[in-house]
């Protein structure tokens, strides 16, 4: 039965995870337009308990990218400088719907780890009822 809660755990964790990525995705999307937004971004790292690797993973600290703001001119801006531009958002639409359709799949794809690890622990039992 171990190995059914270990399964069971390692695929939450992956729906854990992907659900936060796809939370980051959505608020870059949301702050594209947002002068001087920076897109956040994270990275996957592996949960180690008593100095052993569980198996589970979990998203790492968030980071601001470090790439150059876009220079947006729009002279009627509040923002604009004496030329006329101002810092837009470092954030590319492309690739944040990217990333928002590999986290979708990832996540539906450990759902249905989940859900298999779920059935056969279900059937298991039934089997050791009768």
């Amino acid at each position: 039965m171990n190995d059914f809660a270990t399964s069971l755990s390692r695929s939450a964790s992956g729906m854990q995870a992907q659900a936060m990525r796809l939370r980051f995705t959505s608020e870059n999307i949301a702050n594209a337009d947002t002068p001087g937004y920076h897109r956040k971004t994270s990275s996957f790292e592996e949960v180690v308990e008593s100095g052993r690797p569980t198996g589970q993973v979990r998203l790492g600290p968030v980071e601001l990218d470090r790439r150059e703001l876009t220079r947006v001119y729009d002279p009627g801006h509040p923002m604009a400088d004496e030329n006329g531009y101002y810092d837009g958002s470092n954030v590319d639409l492309v690739v944040e719907i990217a990333d928002a359709r590999e986290a979708q799949r990832s996540y539906e794809a450990n759902l249905r780890m989940f859900d298999q690890a779920r059935q056969m622990s279900s059937a298991l039992l039934d089997l050791l009822r009768r």
